[in-house]
């Protein structure tokens, strides 16, 4: 219909070109939907935008089209308000034309080829394997998921990966704090790895001792020469994995190996059991081991964009937007994370994508100049990789916020949370709100069943929808739209007409959120429909015109859900 209304639009400012009115027309024309159903069905702001070539004011030029307009069946009124807003009312028979559009097309209505096969790279989650994914990394695998999904649905080639930080100094952590609960010594650091989750692996490598996971002697913590230092832990712990490192040799890496292993495990079945699948797991240990970071270090010296300072080396990023140098080599010789990531991106724009987007939390933010330094300084645009933030998660249950702590081991994993309130409420949850907007988790919403859980009250709507197509289906050859003329209907059938333009406007400016909203409307307007009134009447034509457009809800709501990773329950 807007593609419609369009050409009619067209059509009226060519009239005034030939009236040496106008000279040129634009070749985007923008036509949205009114917000308000007072203001009709369709706005433009044509005429504001051309009022400076037409030389008038801006409401005349707006007088002038709708004057010129062509007679057509498809509209019914054009309002002019404001500056010069134009306003279309369109008829109801082209309204309802929606509703057999949306029945022949099914599970394909919506889609399109705005994306023309272009490749995406969309990396989400990527959480450090120190620990199982918590409430936090949720929201961020729901939104990542929810892209995904949309993207693909307008025609992008969507390739999801997760970015595995299995070297550096963090991983150490994990192993010594692993290490230090299999031998069970009182010498655990305070900022150790300390949850439930350590025990259990280090039970796992008692476990298989028997299949010799060590070959030298199990060294007994207490001969380490290692001084407790209350004011500088992290030397501490430091010390004690130079030793864990020295005395154990070669079976140092097996529980290191070990104990990332047994907690990579678990992200990828708590992923999957969330219904959401990655194309590749990138390991930033590869990046060592292929040489590639000490490499890119290597390439960005001889472009002179490198220079030491305190046995470090440092990068110039400011040369490039960023308010500090950052290191990329330490005075030890150690690679920081950052010389890692130039890498990975690195290889990221070899890989020959369209389009790369990162999903990051928010505390990240100060993190993308120095990457898009990177990317600049080896000749790359930094404006194909886009960077979307996810902000934190509050965690509610009884009205009072619950504590959360990854080193401490005080948090609710994924699994938990999935467990006691289910995959739809928390996919639904996570999405329901602008990612860039702090989020508070209302557990006990969220188990309810009552409509002030959206999602219930979503899928309650289908599921009524399923229980009178039970007593029966409309017969498509008794069918006429316009009886369906009371304001519940008009109301319905209208905002069916948005499905399109909001599936199109979540998916490119990355708002899973627009679309979760927008299901929600439908459903209380539904609701609000089934409550008012009766579908099967004895009349057969209001009846199977009633049935078919429940039919075109019920369609909408499937197709919105499943892109969002949402089930659709025949019962409840």
């Amino acid at each position: 219909m807007k593609q419609r209304l369009k050409q009619l639009l067209i059509q009226s400012l060519e009239v005034l070109i030939d009236n040496n009115i106008l000279e040129s027309i634009p070749e985007n024309i923008r036509i949205d939907h009114s917000k308000d159903k007072i203001q009709g069905d369709f706005a433009s702001n044509i005429a504001m935008l051309l009022s400076k070539q037409a030389q008038c004011h801006s409401k005349v030029l707006a007088q002038k089209i709708k004057a010129n307009f062509p007679d057509s069946v498809d509209v019914e009124k054009i309002e002019i308000v404001g500056p010069g807003f134009i306003n279309f009312f369109m008829s109801q028979s082209s309204n309802a034309l929606v509703v057999e559009d949306i029945i022949k097309q099914g599970g394909n209505y919506g889609l399109s080829n705005i994306g023309m096969g272009q490749r995406v790279l969309l990396e989400f989650v990527s959480a450090n394997p120190t620990g199982p994914l918590h409430v936090g990394h949720g929201r961020g695998v729901a939104y990542g998921a929810a892209i995904a999904h949309l993207l693909r649905a307008v025609g992008f080639k969507v390739d999801c990966e997760y970015y595995v930080n299995d070297a550096g100094r963090q991983m150490d952590i994990l192993a010594i704090s692993v290490y230090l609960r299999y031998v069970e010594t009182k010498q655990f650091p305070d900022n150790g790895y300390k949850g439930d989750y350590i025990f259990d692996i280090a039970k796992k490598i008692s476990g298989v001792k028997k299949l010799d996971i060590f070959t030298n002697t199990c060294k007994d913590t207490s001969e380490w020469k290692v001084q407790k230092n209350s004011i500088d832990k992290e030397k501490y712990i430091d010390d004690l994995i130079a030793n864990c490192k020295s005395q154990l040799g070669s079976d140092y890496r097996k529980v290191f190996d070990f104990a990332i292993n047994s907690i990579l495990s678990d992200i990828k079945i708590d992923l999957a059991d969330f219904g959401v699948e990655y194309y590749q797991w990138f390991s930033e240990q590869s990046l060592v081991d292929s040489g590639l970071s000490k490499e890119i270090v290597k390439k960005l010296q001889d472009l002179g964009y490198i220079y030491e300072k305190g046995g470090a080396l440092w990068f110039r990023t400011t040369d490039f937007g960023d308010d500090l140098d950052r290191v990329v080599v330490r005075d030890n010789g150690i690679h920081t994370y950052f010389s890692y990531d130039i890498a990975y991106h690195f290889g990221k724009f070899e890989r020959g994508y369209d389009r790369i987007i990162n999903i990051w939390g928010a505390d990240h933010h100060g993190y993308i100049a120095r990457v898009k330094a990177s990317i600049k300084a080896l000749n790359y645009n930094p404006d194909k990789l886009e960077i979307l933030l996810v902000q934190f998660v509050n965690l509610f249950r009884g009205g009072k916020k619950v504590s959360m702590s990854t080193r401490s081991g005080s948090f609710i994993t994924l699994k938990e949370l999935r467990e006691e309130v289910g995959n739809d409420a928390a996919r639904f949850f996570y999405i329901l709100h602008k990612s860039t907007q702090h989020m508070d988790f209302n557990l006990d919403l969220a188990k309810s069943k009552s409509n002030e859980n959206p999602v219930f009250y979503i899928q309650y709507a289908y599921v009524r929808i399923c229980s009178v197509l039970k007593q029966g289906n409309p017969v498509m050859v008794d069918i006429d739209l316009l009886v369906l003329n009371n304001e519940l209907e008009i109301l319905l059938i209208k905002e069916l007409n948005r499905y399109k333009d909001i599936l199109q406007s979540s998916a490119l400016n990355y708002e899973p959120h627009v679309l979760a909203c927008y299901l929600r409307k439908l459903a209380g307007y539904f609701h609000s429909y089934y409550n008012n009134s009766e579908f099967l009447v004895d009349d057969d034509k209001l009846r199977n015109s009633r049935l078919l457009l429940i039919t075109a809800v019920q369609q909408i709501l499937a197709n919105g859900l499943n892109l969002l990773g949402i089930s659709t329950p025949n019962s409840m």
